[in-house]
Formats: structure tokens, C-alpha cells, sequence
């Protein structure tokens, strides 16, 4: 009996262990964040700030002298920052938990037209991974598809729920679409390999059945009331009607411009190119018709061997040379786990041209802009959702970096996370 006893009492330790922390109850005391550095995400920042929210809102952004209202609680930031939270897009999070095994893997669905899978379906906020993205100041998301040419529909949430149902901030904001390729590049990030034009009659092909689509859900969303719902039409007539945005996924100059001026032959009303690699090699396209760019994750290599290694690093000081406005992505290799590191890719692009605040920007109120939510998040302003976290150091710098407070929509969630708690349980163990 006693050995059950010891085993159960293991398996309820491993339990405990392993669940992330209960996502936070909603805001009923009014807070006042005092002291600190305050960058609202639009450009501008308060030395000896201060940021006041209740029931959910901010009601006070500014200097801590001209703070009139009385708060229920008050934190002190002296000596550190305060940051509207971080909008991460493009991202799988909650879509695979272990690429090693299948039964965790949900970001793809079979078919190659789907625009009515919604990955808010497949969504899952009990994702241990969440709680290390937030740790870092990501504290909401667009949750995309992959694969397909039509993948579906991705989905906004924030990063502290019980659920998909309360996790949602914007369902269903666009379709993803993945233009087809002129080049296919072979090789991988530590040998590249060679660079072969796509055959004719495929590429061709996989265009045409992408105008045809289109043109039939154009024509079906003209009708106010089809005689036969289609439900993938259904999912396309927001394109047509500006109640959602189409996103293309490219890379190279060639695509980007093809996908444009496909887009506005449709009437799709908003663009967003998500990639975008050769971006700045078309800035003028994309300003002129008012395209904005997802940037693939910057810490990477160039896509051909005749660029300068640090094109990446420095493709968001091009884009904002040229008046398109961006923002930063995280996709690729390990990205779900990477994804905290979202910052640190805004802090190298301020390293290399962009001002610190324009950088800041770039995962904030931009970000926020183009996935259709600057209207409640994306920076510290009143009428706005407090949405926001508290770092010691500079948020964008890995070496100071070190968040120990944060709100979404005015609810303090938890710091705590997998991570930190097996740190803990191995210095208790074996000291530091």
C-alpha cells in the first residue's frame, strides 16, 4: 500500500509539474505602473511615466507629476520599462506542441483550396509553449495555417486563456494564400544548393486554378443570397466585402509583383505580403498600392550568395526607407519555441538602421495595424486595452531583458512557466 501510495503521489507531483499556470481573472482593481520608462509604441516615450488601467482599459498615459486619479494599486517601475505587449504574426503556436508526433500537429489540413479551415478550431491555449513566449513580452498572436495553396483562415488571440473561445481578440481576420514559386532554391541554411526555374506548364497551371477560384468566389460574393452555400465561397466573400485581409505568401520579386497586381485585378480590398525576402527590391510597388509586408524572421541567411550577409538584418531600415510599412515575423525552423525571441529580432533591426522606437514599432502598433487591431492593442494609450509588461532592462536587448510584470487586457497574468519551474527544481537538487 504504501508503494501505491509513494506512485500515485509521484504521478500527482509530475501532474502539477506539468501544467501551465491558470490563466488570470479579470481585472477588478484599478492599477497605477509609476516611475518607469514608458514607450507607447508610437514613437513617443515618458521619462518618470506612469500608466493607470481599470476594468480592462488604460484611462492615464504620461508623466508621473500630472497623475490626478487615485488607483487601488500601485506599482512601482522606478529604474525599469514599460511596453505595450508584444503582437506576434504568422505563428503556429498552439498548433503543434511536438513535431515529432503526430497526434500534436494541426496546423495543416488536406485539399489544396480550404479557405474555411480555421485554425481557431485547431487552437489549443493549454500549449505548455505559451507560457515561455509571454515570458519574453508576447502576449498576443496570429495563429496561421501552413501548406496548401489556400491554407485557411488564421485567427488573433491573446496569450492567457482557458481556451480558443476565450482566447480570441479577432476570429477569422484573413485568408493565406502561397503563390506559387518562379525559382525553387535547394540546399539548407549551412550549404545552400542551386537555384532552378520552376517548369513552365506546372507553374502555369497552379495559376491559372488560383484566377479560377478567385473569379468564382468574386462572382459568388456579388450575391447576396446564394441559392447553395459553398462554405469555402463563404469563407472567401470578406476579400471581396474589406472584412478581411489576403494573405500572400511570398518571397521572391518576381511573385510579389505577380501576387499585387493579381490582388487588385480581384478587388481584394486589403494585401499583406507575408516572406517578403526580396521586398525591398519592389518597395515602390508595395508603397504605391498601399501593401503591407509580414518580414520573415530576420535572423537568418540572405536567399542568394551574391548578398550581403546582413541584408536580412538590415531589410526593415530598406522598408521603412521606401515608405512600406512592415512588420516582424517569426516563422520557420522551431519557431513555435522561438517565438519569445521576438524582440531580440526588432533590437537587431535597430542595430542595423532603424531607430529603437521605430523598431519597438515594428512589434507593436504596426503590427497591430496590419492585422486589423490597433483600434484596442498595439500601444499604451487611453481607451486602449491594458495590454502591456514590465521589464528591468531593455526589452529588445537579450543581455538586460528580464520582464517581471505583465497585464493583458488589464488581467495580471502569470510570469511562471515549464521552463522556470524545472530551473527551480534543479537548483533545489543541486545548488546553483
Amino acid at each position: 500500500m504504501r508503494t501505491v501510495a509513494l506512485l500515485i503521489g509521484i504521478g500527482l507531483a509530475a501532474c502539477v509539474a506539468a501544467q501551465r499556470p491558470s490563466p488570470a481573472p479579470a481585472q477588478s482593481r484599478s492599477i497605477l505602473v509609476k516611475g518607469g520608462m514608458v514607450h507607447v509604441g508610437d514613437g513617443r516615450t515618458f521619462a518618470d511615466g506612469a500608466v493607470g488601467f481599470r476594468n480592462g482599459l488604460i484611462d492615464f498615459v504620461g508623466y508621473e507629476y500630472a497623475v490626478k486619479s487615485v488607483y487601488d494599486t500601485v506599482i512601482d517601475a522606478k529604474g525599469m520599462r514599460i511596453y505595450p505587449g508584444f503582437i506576434l504574426p504568422d505563428a503556429t503556436l498552439g498548433l503543434v506542441e511536438i513535431d515529432a508526433v503526430r497526434a500534436t500537429v494541426d496546423q495543416q489540413e488536406t485539399g489544396r483550396m480550404e479557405p474555411e479551415v480555421r485554425t481557431l478550431s485547431a487552437y489549443n491555449a493549454d500549449s505548455r509553449i505559451i507560457p515561455t513566449v509571454r515570458s519574453n513580452g508576447v502576449l498576443l498572436a496570429q495563429i496561421t495555417p501552413r501548406g496548401n495553396v489556400i491554407s485557411g483562415t488564421s485567427g488573433i488571440v491573446q496569450l492567457d486563456a482557458w481556451n480558443n473561445d476565450d482566447a480570441v481578440v479577432h476570429a477569422d481576420d484573413g485568408i493565406h494564400l502561397n503563390w506559387p514559386v518562379a525559382f525553387a532554391r535547394t540546399g539548407w541554411w549551412a550549404e545552400r544548393g542551386t537555384t532552378e526555374k520552376e517548369g513552365n506548364a506546372k507553374r502555369e497551371k497552379a495559376l491559372a486554378d488560383i484566377r479560377a477560384f478567385f473569379l468564382r468566389a468574386k462572382a459568388y460574393a456579388a450575391l447576396p443570397a446564394p441559392e447553395k452555400i459553398d462554405l469555402r465561397l463563404e469563407a472567401m466573400r470578406g476579400l471581396f466585402m474589406g472584412e478581411k485581409s489576403l494573405y500572400v505568401h511570398a518571397d521572391g520579386a518576381r511573385e510579389i509583383q505577380e501576387a499585387v497586381l493579381f490582388v487588385r485585378e480581384m478587388d481584394v480590398r486589403h494585401m499583406v505580403i507575408v516572406g517578403g525576402q526580396d521586398a525591398w527590391r519592389v518597395a515602390d510597388l508595395l508603397r504605391d498600392k498601399k501593401v503591407d509586408v509580414i518580414l520573415q524572421r530576420i535572423h537568418s541567411l540572405p536567399q542568394r550568395e551574391d548578398e550581403d550577409v546582413d541584408l536580412p538584418y538590415r531589410m526593415p531600415a530598406l522598408l521603412k526607407e521606401r515608405g512600406v510599412r512592415f512588420c516582424l515575423g517569426y516563422s520557420g525552423d522551431m519557431e513555435r519555441m522561438g517565438a519569445r525571441n521576438l524582440g531580440f529580432l526588432a533590437g537587431t533591426a535597430s542595430t542595423y538602421g532603424l531607430s529603437v522606437e521605430d523598431a519597438l514599432r515594428s512589434i507593436t502598433l504596426d503590427a497591430a495595424a496590419i492585422l486589423g487591431i490597433d483600434d484596442r492593442y498595439g500601444s499604451l494609450e487611453p481607451g486602449k486595452s491594458a495590454t502591456l509588461f514590465i521589464s528591468t532592462g531593455d526589452a529588445l536587448d537579450m543581455r538586460t531583458n528580464m520582464v517581471t510584470e505583465a497585464f493583458i487586457d488589464g488581467r495580471h497574468i502569470s510570469m511562471d512557466n515549464r521552463q522556470k519551474a524545472l530551473w527551480r527544481q534543479y537548483e533545489r537538487r543541486y545548488g546553483r
